[in-house]
């Protein structure tokens, strides 16, 4: 006797109907995601050449200068001529920056040498005075290389001796 043909339907297991509404969604989350990060990356914006450059600066690894000697400037306390110590080293992640600041050490020095001697004894003496001092430091090294370079360059300024007498 010959079997009667079978029904697809009878032999194959009974799916959960959800797993397949979780694919489906899943796949959709994901296109939507992948759409956002591309116009994000690729132009939502006007300045996204600008974001772009950036983001690929930050991906190299950082370059450190140290700008030698360290800086000694006096300024005047209430009571008495003080006298400030300061080493500076600027971190980038694009080597050309770092070879601009090299090329701008003088005017670097002398907007650094300008900044630390209108200092007072007060602001300087709690951590809060310091750190204010190193973005202001950060600010006036990226104002250098702007007009150098058209972009500041410089991500970071850290202080390796800081010396008040």
């Amino acid at each position: 006797m010959a079997a009667a043909p079978k029904d697809p339907a009878e032999g194959a297991p009974k799916k959960k109907g959800k797993g397949g509404v979780i694919l489906v969604a899943a796949l959709v989350v994901l296109a939507a995601g992948g759409a956002g990060g591309f116009f994000m990356m690729k132009g939502g914006h006007g300045k996204a050449g600008a974001a772009d450059a950036t983001e690929i600066a930050k991906s190299k690894p950082a370059v450190y200068l140290q700008l030698d000697p360290a800086f000694v400037v006096n300024f005047q306390d209430e009571t008495a001529l003080r006298f400030l110590q300061v080493g500076v080293n600027v971190m980038s992640h694009d080597p050309e920056a770092i070879a601009a600041a090299k090329e701008a050490d003088p005017e670097i020095r002398n907007a650094l040498l300008m900044l630390f001697s209108a200092q007072d004894v007060k602001s300087l003496s709690d951590v809060k005075g310091k750190l204010k001092l190193q973005a202001a430091a950060l600010a006036e090294i990226q104002r250098v290389l702007k007009e150098k370079i058209g972009r500041p360059g410089v991500d970071a300024v850290y202080f390796t001796s800081f010396i008040m007498q």
